[in-house]
């Protein structure tokens, strides 16, 4: 009986098959002696850490561990604090104004236009949806205020192709890459529409079709899967030069850094190279614990020096900053083979945690008003398309309205769609159902047909009829 697991069922197809691999593509022939059934050839083979020597009197250790480290006669223990921290690359400033001269925006206006329209979207469904679970009309959600930049900036550089893996503030992310507002409000409710089935708790969302896959709530464990996704798509293009090349995006907060998962990933990442970005949300906050009791180190990029890999950190609350970082790692990521690349996007969380979280318990309410009033990622685009003439209040007024309607339209239609059929809780475990689950299933539709008064079937699709398909 083949077995299959209900999250992988919608995420397996974003990889192509694999064939094995029957060689080492990076590895140098050498030549090797005859014996006597066999003729001279090349074989692969590859250097061993016991082939590195230490000549003597040489200046730098040569020991398999450290291979560039310098000797030296001074017992020095290096402390933190005499380095700088590592600097945040910004290209527009809190007022809009741009302070890379370097810098060409790479899109048109209608695209900016549309980027900022996002923006927006995810702003103003936070505020509905937020509303909606005080109301008791939905069990959970997440927002994302003020992380918006990070999100959509960093999607709009990355290809329709590459893999994406989210945490959870990520909504941004499905909406550039052509998430609807129907997709969302459908997993939101979990109703008959939603792809999952209704199986996750609200903003678990996924895509096959949109290579995203499904949000699990288990902190950090899309990191060492986004690294083995990535490891596979080079092994596809080792074998087929002729597929695209893609990248495996990663997002996480610096709470999730914290877990043993964010350390696994990035190692076997470098050391296997694979073409992998992870992107971190340094938003200050992991639920209730401020960064100053997270670490004490240099934030999240200096870990990932610490590992060998090629890391940046940018302003997060700055669009254009995020996308160049983000265009640039992409690129990075596809060079040599593939390897991977760390940005740290720091940023702040206006809002509480979840829907489950008062985060005025554990921070000022001032402290948050400020963060909103002095440097809005959306207010900052903004002024920075007011300033180019492609922006005004009329214009502002005019998408907030329409996007307010538009979401209230999807949310209205997603709330009053039935829940999935009963029958989908015993399908997807296996490719066919075993007697003992169509066993049960009967058992069920026996007992609910003993006890009608006790359960209100109407919400589900097909009622206790679907059990009998």
């Amino acid at each position: 009986m083949k077995r299959i697991c209900r999250s992988s069922q919608r995420s397996s197809s974003l990889l192509r098959p694999l064939t094995p691999v029957t060689h080492q593509p990076r590895l140098m022939p050498i030549a090797i002696q005859p014996s006597t059934t066999t003729t001279s050839k090349t074989v692969p083979s590859r250097r061993h850490a016991s082939s590195l020597s230490q000549r003597p009197d040489a200046s730098h250790v040569m020991f398999p561990g450290a291979v560039k480290s310098a000797f030296c006669n001074t017992m020095t223990f290096e402390e933190p604090s005499k380095y700088d921290a590592l600097p945040t690359y910004r290209a527009v400033d809190q007022h809009g104004q741009v302070v890379d001269p370097s810098f060409k925006p790479d899109l048109s206006d209608k695209e900016v236009i549309k980027l900022y329209h996002d923006m927006l979207t995810v702003s103003i469904m936070d505020l509905i949806m937020f509303d909606a679970q005080r109301q008791g009309r939905l069990s959970f959600y997440m927002v994302s205020a003020g992380e918006e930049a990070v999100c959509v900036g960093s999607a709009s550089a990355l290809s329709p192709e590459d893999v994406v893996f989210c945490q959870y503030r990520e909504q941004g992310v499905f909406k550039q890459r052509g998430f609807q507002l129907s997709d969302f409000m459908n997993q939101l409710f979990a109703n008959h529409k939603d792809s999952g089935k209704g199986r996750n708790m609200p903003v678990h969302y996924g895509s096959k079709e949109l290579n995203i896959h499904t949000i699990s709530s288990p902190l950090a464990t899309q990191l060492p899967q986004a690294a083995g996704a990535a490891y596979a798509l080079k092994i596809q293009r080792m074998q087929n030069p002729t597929v695209p090349p893609r990248v495996v995006a990663a997002y996480f907060g610096e709470g999730a850094a914290s877990e043993g998962d964010f350390h696994a990933a990035l190692n076997i990442a470098a050391t296997r190279g694979c073409p992998a970005v992870f992107i971190c949300r340094n938003n200050g906050y992991a639920i209730s614990t401020p960064t100053l009791e997270q670490y004490r180190g240099d934030g999240i990029a200096s870990r990932g020096l610490g590992y060998g890999i090629e890391t940046i950190r940018v302003d997060g609350n700055d669009f254009w900053a995020v996308r160049e970082v983000t265009k640039r790692a992409r690129e990075l990521a596809l060079q040599d083979g593939g390897k991977p690349v760390l940005i740290e996007a720091m940023t702040y969380r206006v809002s509480h945690h979840s829907t489950s979280d008062d985060s005025f318990a554990y921070r000022a309410k001032v402290e948050v008003e400020d963060w909103k009033r002095r440097d809005n990622p959306i207010g900052r685009l903004r002024k920075w398309m007011e300033a180019k003439g492609i922006w005004d209040e009329n214009m502002e007024r005019e998408a907030r309205d329409s996007i307010r309607r538009d979401i209230l339209k999807a949310f209205s239609q997603a709330e009053k769609e039935k829940k999935p059929a009963i029958r989908t809780m015993f399908e997807d475990v296996y490719e066919e159902m075993t007697p003992e689950i169509k066993a049960q299933m009967k058992e069920l539709k026996e007992h609910l047909e003993q006890y009608p008064e006790e359960y209100d079937l109407g919400d589900f699709e097909g009622g206790k009829d679907s059990l009998a398909r």
